[in-house]
């Protein structure tokens, strides 16, 4: 196997952990279950730690193949979408809380 080849089955396993805690994410933005949202934006949280490590470790070695970069950052704005639409969704409750309940 080459260096690159190892590079690349090196960073495979967190990244496609990180691909599927998003898409669990999702999942349980869509569920409305404060659990399951809790639950799965901690194990993202997890997953995107241990990514960054080893894209870190790889990317001193200069070798982060362009797919897997590719990749991180789609993953990259899919994070930012979620937190965007978490963050409208946690404003429109606000404004809910505030026409149920003025002054409080």
């Amino acid at each position: 196997m080459l260096p690159s080849d190892t590079t690349a089955a090196e960073l495979e396993q967190p990244l496609a952990l990180v691909e599927d805690q998003l898409t669990s994410l999702g999942r349980a933005m869509m569920s409305n279950d404060a659990l399951a949202l809790e639950a799965a934006a901690s194990e993202l949280h997890r997953a995107l730690a241990s990514a960054v490590d080893h894209f870190r470790v790889a990317a001193r070695r200069g070798a982060v193949p362009a797919p897997l970069r590719r990749r991180l950052a789609h993953a990259s704005a899919r994070v930012a979408a979620q937190r965007e639409s978490l963050a409208r969704a946690t404003a429109a409750l606000d404004r809910a809380i505030d026409v149920l309940m003025p002054g409080a």
